[in-house]
């Protein structure tokens, strides 16, 4: 069915309240097509006056030459009342229009000064300043390279007179700041800026565009924090419109020149498809030359190789890509020349691509590597290298080696000897080739490469079953299958069971059986199964009972923990963990320490004591526990409520992360270092991480984590007060919990939806969110969480003015409150709830002189409030029950309930806070003929007035 005009209208203002975007395009051009046979002449005129602003800030410019020229047509030709109205922004958008051509190289140069001929007769005959003309005659004879008239037409815009059709006191000073600034002028453009900073900006381009123009005039004066902000408040402004994209390579251009190549390559991979469909030629050209510029610098710096992830491409190299971009960029450039016939672009392409990096290292991310404290590293007495007898026999060499690996010593100069001495090891026969192998599965363990220890310990197998040695063969297929499964291999599980059984029926050394029944334990533990685990890890300690060796019974204490953490027995995994510290602590060496140390902090249930492990595990300067024991210490930090000092310590684990190319880790770190800046109280610095990391996540398809953040990010956002971008992060979330089914996690993010919209004044809608909150936490079963919103839901009511809805949802209420198990009677929050819900229906029945309906709803509410503790809540529903008495024609009954709270209060309590039942009862008084009574209680506490 066609809409009325009315719907019509209706909708062009829903678009008007919508951000630029595609959405807010296509709701225009509904209107537009359907306005073209609704009969209304001023509607399809205003519905494409809203169209051009809508396409130039929405990302689509080239779509507002046509509606542009179309109401321009329609002014000239039927002049209407309407189009009075609307005459100022018509010769407002003349300036977009000329801006708009220069970027498009398709559109002739006499084109472009035809229309400003056009815009300068018509301010000539509406009486305006030339000021605007001549600020875009300038506008566009620098974008073709003319010299001597640019340096004319900037002089006649900066003298003649501002009116009301100039460009605000925000973009005049922005278009005149990046003039001086490419002649270098810096400290001119820095006094001509900070002017119109400390002022409101309001415009659609301020304060970015000013804050940009800055960033490389405060690096050459040495403004370096203030360019740090400059580029962080900047580009926050810019980073969601894609009609910004050229904007956002002045951002990337930054980056390359200030030593944060890494952060360009983030901001480069969230928007690099964006340049699929870029806003115009000109933003395509500053996006892909910046952009080919930090590619170039990355790929100097030894980073060519690393991926760069396209939607609908296939993904590239940085090095590939910068080649691309660099041949696009100059295309574009050759395309304006050819219309231009200068080669200004060309140069201004050519010049970018070369352009040398700035004197200066800014940490320009809040993400960015400080430098955070690091605990002194003890001196500790060095471990003596085993001794290589100069005449050992390769059977000797080999036993010294095994021996070295068993006290957790470095074998390393024992192989090296043998293998010196005895390059073939086949040679020596089987058994000793199999001990060769079986060590070298070691060394390669020890040194993080797991597949290679695999391949060692499956040869040293084949090796020992050649040889006869079932049960060493058995053992090493056994450790390799051990090997597989911590990789994510599970077809190493059935030779760790081979071993179990072979054990069984074959007996063996107690340490061969221990070894065999551990490993089994630590086969469950990869599987999730901790009680099995913890069940063959005795096994493996009653084995090992009677041996005297201390440091293998230190590696089960070890183990031992980490099964009872797993299965949630955290008080024997302390004892065992405290166990192995006294002996690594004692004996070393400090990798095994650092282990033990990190798995105790993970278990310690005190924050102080927590982080005093992980002081220690930084301590040992053990490179393999750095990044863990940062994270631990950190958490701990959190745990304090001390997240300014965590900060730090996540923007290292960040950093270490991204060097050793753990991008999932890195991006999860991320979201919890916005949290640390969120509880810090910096939540510009929180946003913008959690953007990071929320556009990361994304883009690894870790959806989990990335919603997680994205829930962190719009609470951020509304922290900051920026409540429509909030609403955005919500509505995305609220899309993903559907397609995931998730009805409390719907519920949940509905709230706090809702939330921001009555904080808004949008109580209808926030009404609309707590009702389908309520449904949602119904479908989950949690009915605590649907009364607290259903209350909420009359509150927003209340404000909407729908007194009867509102009543019916108390109804609803309560009906839900009646389904509540009977436990959950006496439960605080139960009780609070149901008797706030109660407070809620009085204000919303009393506030419309509804006293007497009100009474059910409060009465008897004040003594169970009372009872857990929510005293203030219990005055103010007592003092609501005796007002709906009182307004309702009975003050007797009235009288008592407001003694009693007077009476409640502590002897000590400000008399003030008690004016407001005392004036209410002095009332009562009075209504009861008590003159004299009313009189010495408003007396008592200074109570002037009756109202």
């Amino acid at each position: 069915m066609t809409p009325s005009a009315q719907e019509l209208w209706g909708l062009l203002a829903q678009a008007g309240d919508m951000p630029y975007g595609a959405a807010r395009i296509a709701l225009t051009e509904q209107v537009i097509r359907h306005a073209d046979t609704a009969g209304d002449p001023e509607l399809r005129f205003v519905s494409r006056i809203h169209a051009t602003q809508s396409y130039v800030y929405g990302g689509e410019p080239a779509k507002a030459f046509v509606t542009f020229s179309w109401c321009l047509a329609e002014f000239d030709a039927e002049p209407a009342p309407y189009h009075g109205n609307w005459t100022h922004t018509l010769l407002w958008y003349f300036k977009t229009m000329v801006s708009q051509m220069t970027g498009f190289p398709e559109v002739p140069l006499d084109r472009a000064q035809a229309v400003l001929d056009d815009m300068e007769r018509r301010y000539r005959d509406s009486g305006h300043s030339l000021q605007a003309v001549y600020k875009y005659r300038y506008v566009l004879a620098r974008h073709v390279g003319d010299a001597a008239a640019t340096a004319e037409w900037y002089e006649r815009w900066q003298t003649a007179p501002r009116d009301e059709l100039s460009d605000c006191e925000g973009c005049d000073p922005t278009g005149k700041a990046r003039y001086l600034a490419e002649q270098k002028r810096d400290e001119e453009v820095v006094a001509l800026a900070e002017p119109v900073l400390a002022g409101r900006l309001t415009c659609t381009e301020q304060p970015q565009n000013m804050l940009a123009a800055l960033m490389v005039p405060y690096v050459r004066t040495g403004r370096l924090d203030a360019a740090v902000d400059a580029h962080r408040r900047a580009y926050g402004l810019v980073r969601g419109s894609l009609a910004d994209l050229g904007d956002i390579g002045d951002h990337i251009e930054f980056c390359a020149r200030t030593g944060n190549e890494h952060r360009g390559l983030e901001i480069l991979q969230r928007h690099i498809d964006w340049l699929d469909r870029a806003p115009s030629p000109a933003s395509a050209m500053s996006f892909a030359s910046a952009s080919a510029l930090l590619l170039h610098r990355a790929t100097a710096l030894g980073h060519g190789g690393t991926a760069i992830r396209r939607a609908e491409r296939d993904d590239t190299t940085v090095a590939a890509l910068a080649d691309e971009l660099a041949a696009q960029a100059r295309a574009i450039a050759a395309r304006f020349d050819a219309r231009n016939g200068t080669t200004r672009q060309s140069r201004r392409v050519e010049d970018l691509l070369a352009a040398e990096p700035f004197d200066v290292v800014l940490p320009l991310s809040p993400a960015a590597r400080a430098a955070a404290p690091v605990p002194p590293v003890p001196q500790r007495p060095a471990v003596p290298a085993p001794e290589v007898p100069a005449e050992a026999s390769a059977e000797q060499l080999l036993a010294l080696a095994e021996e070295a690996e068993d006290a957790d010593l470095d074998g390393g100069p024992i192989l090296e000897s043998f293998d010196a001495r005895f390059p073939d090891p086949a040679a020596l026969g089987p058994a000793l080739a199999a001990k060769r192998e079986e060590l070298r599965g070691g060394q390669h363990w020890g040194a993080r490469d797991g597949e290679s220890a695999v391949g060692a310990w499956s040869r040293a197998a084949e090796l020992y079953a050649e040889a006869g040695d079932d049960g060493q063969a058995v053992a090493l297929a056994s450790r390799a299958g051990v090997a597989r499964l911590l990789l994510g291999d599970e077809s190493g599980a059935a030779a760790v069971e081979r071993e179990v059984a072979y054990r069984e029926e074959h007996g063996g050394t107690p340490r061969e059986v221990a070894s065999a029944w551990s490993r089994l334990a630590m086969r469950h533990m990869t599987t999730g199964a901790p009680d099995a685990a913890a069940t063959a890890q005795e096994r493996a300690d009653a084995a090992l009972a009677d041996v005297d060796d201390p440091r293998m019974h230190a590696r089960y204490a070890v183990r031992r923990a980490q099964i009872a953490a797993g299965g949630h027995r955290h008080e024997e995994a302390a004892e065992a963990i405290g166990r192995a510290l006294i002996f690594y602590r004692e004996h070393g060496p400090d990798d095994q320490l650092a282990g033990a140390l990190l798995l105790a902090g993970q278990l310690s249930i005190e924050p102080e004591s927590a982080l005093a492990l992980f002081d220690e595990v930084l301590s040992l300067g053990d490179p393999d526990t750095v990044i863990n024991g940062r994270l631990g210490r950190a958490n701990a930090l959190m745990r304090l409520e001390r997240p300014a000092e965590a900060v730090p310590e996540l923007i290292e684990v960040v950093a270490l992360l991204t060097e050793r190319d753990m991008p999932p880790a890195a991006a999860a770190v991320r979201r919890d270092l916005a949290e640390a800046y969120q509880a810090a109280g910096r939540l510009t610095e929180s946003a913008e991480v959690a953007e990071e990391a929320l556009s990361e996540l994304r883009r690894l398809g870790d959806d989990g984590r990335a919603d997680d953040a994205q829930l962190l990010l719009a609470n951020t956002y509304r922290q900051l007060g920026e409540d429509k971008i909030a609403l955005v992060h919500y509505e995305a979330l609220i899309e993903r919990m559907t397609e995931l089914a998730n009805h409390a996690g719907r519920g949940q993010i509905r709230e706090y939806a809702a939330e921001t919209l009555y904080r808004s004044d949008r109580d209808e809608e926030a009404a609309e969110r707590f009702g389908e909150a309520a449904d949602d936490f119904h479908e989950a079963g949690d009915l605590l969480a649907e009364l607290r919103v259903l209350r909420r839901r009359v509150a927003a009511l209340h404000f909407a003015d729908e007194p009867e809805e509102a009543v019916d949802t108390v109804t609803l209420a309560r009906e839900r409150d009646a389904e509540l198990p009977a436990e959950a009677d006496g439960h605080p929050q139960v009780i609070w709830e149901r008797h706030m819900l109660g407070w809620e229906a009085g204000r919303v029945l009393m506030s419309r002189g509804r006293y007497a309906d009100a009474i059910p709803y409060v009465a008897g509410a004040a003594a169970p409030l009372r009872e857990i503790g929510a005293l203030q809540e219990a005055d103010n529903l007592a003092g609501m029950y005796a007002e709906a008495l009182f307004r309702s024609g009975d003050p007797a009954a009235a009288e008592p309930v407001l003694r009693e709270v007077l009476d409640e209060r502590p002897s000590d309590a400000d008399p003030a806070a008690s004016q407001l039942p005392a004036a209410l009862l002095a009332e009562v008084l009075d209504a009861l003929d008590r003159k004299e009574e009313a009189a010495e209680l408003r007396t008592r506490y200074g109570i002037t007035g009756r109202d």
